[in-house]
């Protein structure tokens, strides 16, 4: 075989194999977004593949769950920006902000469950791009005497999640409807960053 025509052949197994894992885990964003506790034979069927072609891609399920976690952060991410909440005062920006995130949540209850928090990655550095667009928030509402300035950034973002996941946990529960804990969370979050 030619040089030639074995490069070409590399190259289209090379595009077979990208568009299996893209297969795999489209199906995986899918499945494991609404049923985090889902196993890897729900994804694969989802892929139209078979569980070694999930294990081919992603070398565990934590590996895919990561992949998961990572498209997702990067569609949050993306659906705030095209938000350009600049044009907008530093409260309505923040109802934006809190009115998209929780869309996005209520899409893919895998954000609020256990399974997202475990594993070999900080979650920290996970949801950089979205904590990184609230902590621009923060201090643009600081700077301007919209926001509060008596605590600090970090425990002001670190109570917006955990409002979040109280939100999310009165839903589980059966306490309240998602329309209900979308606007508890986001009316207790203005009103925490209120300037007194």
């Amino acid at each position: 075989m030619s040089e030639i025509k074995t490069a070409t052949v590399r190259r289209k197994r090379r595009a077979d194999a990208d568009r299996s894992a893209t297969a795999v885990l489209d199906a995986a964003v899918s499945v494991l977004g609404q049923h985090p506790d889902a196993g890897v034979d729900e994804v694969a069927a989802a892929a139209g593949v078979v569980r070694q072609t999930v294990y081919a891609h992603f070398g565990s399920r934590q590996a895919l769950l990561n992949a998961v976690l990572a498209r997702i952060t990067d569609e949050v991410s993306a659906i705030v920006n095209a938000a350009d909440l600049d044009a907008s005062t530093p409260t309505q920006a923040l109802a934006r902000w809190l009115d998209l995130c929780w869309e996005v949540l209520h899409r893919y209850p895998l954000l609020l469950h256990p399974a997202a928090a475990r594993g070999d990655q900080d979650p920290a550095a996970t949801h950089a791009p979205i904590l990184g667009q609230l902590r621009r928030l923060i201090t643009r509402g600081r700077r301007e005497g919209v926001f509060r300035r008596d605590q600090p950034v970090q425990w002001l973002i670190e109570a917006t999640i955990a409002l979040g996941h109280t939100a999310a946990a009165q839903i589980a529960a059966g306490r309240m409807s998602t329309a209900r804990a979308g606007a508890a969370f986001r009316d207790s979050v203005l009103r925490l960053y209120a300037a007194h």
